[in-house]
C-alpha cells in the first residue's frame, strides 16, 4: 500500500523549526523575511524548510513580484492527521466500517442525479460532499496499485467528462491520487478525503 504521504506528512512535522513555522502561520500569512527574524534562522533555511511543509501539502505559497508569502494550509493539516489515524484504526479493526443506510441513500442519489443513463458525468457538483461521493465513485473504477501516465488519466477521465484538467487536480487535492514525475497512482482508501464525515 503506499503510504507515502502518511510518512511525508509526519516527517514534516519532525522538526521544531518546520513546527514553529506552521504555530506562526496560524496566526495568518507571513513573507520568509518575517519568518527567518521571528525564528532567528537564515533565509535559506525557511526555503528549505518551506519546501518540505509545502511538500506535504502544509502550506501555501503566494509570490507578490519578488516576495513569497506563506499560508497554513489548515485543510491538509486536519485531512493527514485523520488519515494516520484512520489507517492505524481501520489495520487494528481488520477492516472497514460500512456505510449506514442514510450514507448509502445519499450516495446513490448523488450518482443518479450527477450521471446520465449511459455513464457520463453531467457536472462537478459544487458542494464538497457530492463532489467528493461523485470522485470516489470515478476513482474505484481505477486499479489500486497501478501506476498511470497523465495521459492514460486524461483519457479515463474524458469517459466521463471533458474537463479533464480540473478533475485530475481534484484527485490529487482530496488525495484519491498522488502524482510524481507525471506518474499518477491511487492512494490507499484511509487516505482519501470522507464526504462521510461532512456535515
Amino acid at each position: 500500500m503506499q503510504l507515502d504521504k502518511v510518512v511525508t506528512y509526519h516527517k514534516a512535522l519532525a522538526d521544531p523549526t518546520r513546527i514553529r513555522m506552521l504555530i506562526l502561520l496560524a496566526e495568518g500569512e507571513r513573507n520568509g523575511q518575517e519568518l527567518a527574524k521571528k525564528l532567528g534562522v537564515t533565509p535559506a533555511t525557511i526555503t528549505h524548510h518551506a519546501a518540505k511543509l509545502r511538500e506535504a501539502s502544509l502550506i501555501n505559497e503566494r509570490r507578490d513580484k519578488n516576495t513569497i508569502f506563506f499560508s497554513l494550509n489548515h485543510y491538509f493539516l486536519k485531512n493527514s492527521a485523520d488519515a494516520t489515524v484512520n489507517l492505524i484504526q481501520r489495520a487494528s479493526e481488520g477492516g472497514t466500517s460500512m456505510l449506514d443506510e442514510q450514507q448509502q441513500r445519499m450516495k446513490e442519489s448523488v450518482i443518479k442525479n450527477f450521471f446520465s443513463a449511459e455513464g457520463r458525468l453531467k457536472s462537478l457538483p459544487a458542494q464538497l460532499k457530492k463532489k467528493l461521493i461523485v470522485l470516489e465513485y470515478l476513482v474505484s473504477r481505477l486499479e489500486m496499485g497501478r501506476k498511470y501516465t497523465e495521459l492514460e488519466i486524461n483519457a479515463f477521465i474524458r469517459e466521463y467528462h471533458e474537463d479533464f484538467a480540473t478533475i485530475r487536480r481534484e484527485f490529487i487535492m482530496h488525495q484519491f491520487m498522488f502524482r510524481e514525475n507525471d506518474i499518477y497512482e491511487l492512494n490507499p482508501q484511509e487516505m482519501w478525503t470522507k464526504w462521510e464525515s461532512l456535515s
